[in-house]
């Protein structure tokens, strides 16, 4: 590893920080609980930087990024963990920005996350589960834990399609097959194509990020199989629309009825900077019943929205009253709660919701 970014690398680790940024003639800044905070005596020259990135890259990965100026690869530190980096050049100038993967995959718990519904959505074995946000919110995380919770209660074969492989899993109750984009299978479509020949119970898509990953996804789903990935959509019903729009307009009642057969669970989230130092995730949840699949089929985004938002029985709600919540619980402001929320309106409306909700439950 080259000189200087394995003192870099440990910054991040010894302050809990989620990433790192280093650009060349520049400090070096860690994203720190949300936000970006520069590190003291961390000047890089251009050069240094340049050095560290190639240090860092195997031939393949340099070979992309001279062609395209970006690449995306992971890093085993050892004893730090594992690192997401994304190298690209701006104006000129080699950046990097560096996320830190943990040695130990968290559980539910470690993210503050609704173990007992996330558990239950888990526990299907075929269908569709989506994990969505945008960048930074914390998907890989969570269908990490999924992912882990899977490996410990039943027996099968998890194949996981990565860009690139972040969390390691182990062999538990499941063996686990990990690959990784243009190492070991040229594209998504290509390997979710092969894995119908590989056996697999669980396919994990790292990010459905097009419509030919999309469609192989619900394609794959259709066989038995059950399909968790991701998707940069920031809530239940744009990413229902965004599948539905993958495909041909004359598709799209077809399309409907596959995803209100195949959907088990959408979990949207985005991760808020608390009172107390740190982050916690507001979550948007649909869990699939008779009544959410006839709304899916009938195209009916505004009564599924309803139904989340009195589906607390099932595991349901919706960010409003996620964010109602966290604010009622002491772990967000109401400024955060309102910047996040739908509408002003429409969270003091979920508070006041939340807060009859919790009282009902105290008495």
């Amino acid at each position: 590893m080259a000189v200087g970014l394995q003192s870099l690398l440990r910054t991040v680790v010894d302050n809990k920080a989620s990433g790192l940024h280093i650009r060349g003639n520049s400090n070096a800044y860690v994203r720190l609980n949300g936000q970006i905070k520069p590190i003291d005596d961390s000047f890089v020259s251009n050069d240094e930087a340049k050095k560290m990135a190639y240090a860092c890259m195997g031939e393949r990965e340099r070979r992309i990024f001279e062609q395209y100026s970006t690449v995306d690869f992971s890093l085993d530190a050892k004893s730090y963990g594992r690192f997401r980096f994304n190298v690209f050049r701006q104006m000129s100038k080699i950046c990097m920005a560096i996320r830190h993967i943990p040695l130990k995959i968290p559980s539910f718990e470690d993210l503050h996350l609704p173990g007992d519904i996330l558990r239950k959505i888990a526990d299907n074995r075929r269908g569709l589960i989506l994990v969505t946000g945008m960048t930074g919110s914390g998907k890989t995380s969570t269908l990490a834990a999924m992912i882990d919770y899977i490996n410990k209660t039943r027996p099968g074969h998890i194949l996981t399609i990565e860009d690139p492989i972040e969390f390691m899993h182990t062999d538990n109750r499941c063996i686990v097959s990990q690959l990784e984009l243009g190492v070991d299978t040229p594209s998504y479509t290509g390997a979710l194509r092969a894995a119908m020949r590989q056996d697999p119970d669980v396919i994990l898509i790292g990010e459905l990020r097009d419509g030919e990953v999309m469609k192989a996804a619900i394609g794959a789903a259709e066989t038995g199989q059950l399909v968790l990935g991701t998707m940069h959509t920031v809530n239940v019903t744009q990413t229902l629309a965004r599948l539905v729009d993958a495909f041909p307009v004359e598709q799209h009642e077809q399309v409907r009825l596959q995803l209100s057969e195949l959907v088990r669970g959408i979990v949207c989230q985005r991760l808020l900077p608390t009172i107390k130092p740190g982050m916690r995730p507001a979550l948007e949840i649909l869990v699939s019943t008779p009544q959410v699949r006839k709304l899916i089929l009938e195209n009916k985004p505004s009564d599924l929205y309803k139904m989340m938002q009195g589906g607390e029985f099932y595991g349901m709600n919706t960010f409003d009253q996620s964010l109602a919540r966290l604010y009622k619980e002491g772990f967000i402001d109401l400024e955060t709660a309102q910047s996040a929320a739908t509408s002003p309106d429409a969270i003091m409306l979920a508070i006041r919701g939340v807060t009859n909700s919790l009282d009902a439950v105290n008495e």
